[in-house]
């Protein structure tokens, strides 16, 4: 994902392209702050996804980082990557 979006970047870089005046559609920054988001939430979440490995792993995984008890099988299941219980998620 990364080399695509430099890629994206250099091509664009090296147009001559005049998009900052076409009133029908986003500008080339526009775009490329979006899929700079795009590419760090999914880096965050690659990042959740390999903490809550780390925890399977560990035989934490389903145990609430304040309490110690079990976090619900329905907020694992909404939610994977839950570190806490939903009584602590919500004081967070």
């Amino acid at each position: 994902m990364e080399a695509d979006l430099s890629a994206l970047f250099d091509a664009s870089r090296d147009s001559n392209a005049d998009d900052e005046h076409d009133p029908e559609g986003q500008t080339i920054a526009y775009e490329r702050a979006q899929v700079t988001s795009l590419l760090q939430q999914a880096r965050t979440h690659l990042d959740e996804l390999d903490d809550a490995l780390a925890r399977v792993r560990t035989g934490r995984y389903g145990v609430c980082d304040v309490c110690g008890q079990d976090i619900g099988a329905g907020r694992l299941e909404a939610r994977p990557t839950a570190t806490t219980c939903v009584a602590h998620a919500v004081r967070r």
